[in-house]
């Protein structure tokens, strides 16, 4: 099984999630265009709390939980409409490995919703039969990683990643770690590197998993 991270691996959210995130922080707060693409490219890979804590200290614990929590929400359904744009090479590497009979799925950390929100504006249903998120169970990336190829029966499998986050996760969960290196971060111990997503194929089999 090949299990994907989102940002930053299949694709860049972070324009409509800084435009969605700054509609809520303007209603709430009456600060307008208070986030930018690189202030959350800064927090791609973690948890809605750690990002909440992060970007909005400013805020009492409740408070700031309450505004990230509305964010998210509003985040969804912003997605689902708009969508993000997908790194080159995404839908045709995925229809070779799909018809190569690969499984594949999605796992992140982020909020619920968000991995369906980026299915469905992006029609990606097809090329993956699973997914997880932190905002759904509260696991880890490494929890989460080991439930899904626990509830597909696969005790095989890699997941491709782009920050250091990414390859702990699968190391942890007893699994190599692909580097997307045109990502958002870097990795120090990857089993393999790709410069683009059409080098996905290469790097399975370099790895030894086709």
């Amino acid at each position: 099984m090949i299990i994907f991270d989102l940002d930053g691996t299949l694709w860049d959210a972070t324009i409509p999630v800084a435009d969605s995130w700054n509609v809520v922080i303007e209603e709430e707060t009456g600060e307008a265009d208070k986030l930018t693409p690189e202030d959350i490219m800064g927090e791609m890979g973690r948890t809605m709390t750690q990002i909440a804590d992060d970007l909005f200290d400013f805020l009492p614990e409740k408070e700031r939980y309450e505004l990230a929590h509305k964010c998210e929400v509003f985040e969804n359904d912003y997605i689902k409409e708009h969508g993000a744009k997908l790194f080159p090479g995404v839908i045709k590497t995925l229809e070779m490995l799909l018809a190569a009979g690969e499984k594949m799925a999605v796992v992140s950390n982020c909020q619920e919703g968000y991995v369906s929100a980026f299915i469905e504006s992006m029609q990606m249903d097809k090329y993956f039969c699973d997914y997880e998120e932190w905002g759904r169970t509260g696991l880890s990336k490494a929890g989460n990683i080991s439930l899904v190829m626990e509830r597909n029966g696969e005790d095989k499998a890699v997941y491709v990643g782009d920050i250091q986050r990414d390859a702990d996760s699968a190391h942890e969960a007893g699994i190599p770690c692909i580097w997307a290196k045109y990502g958002f971060g870097h990795i120090d111990d990857a089993e393999e590197e790709i410069e683009s997503f059409d080098e996905l194929p290469e790097a399975l089999r370099q790895i030894g998993y086709l």
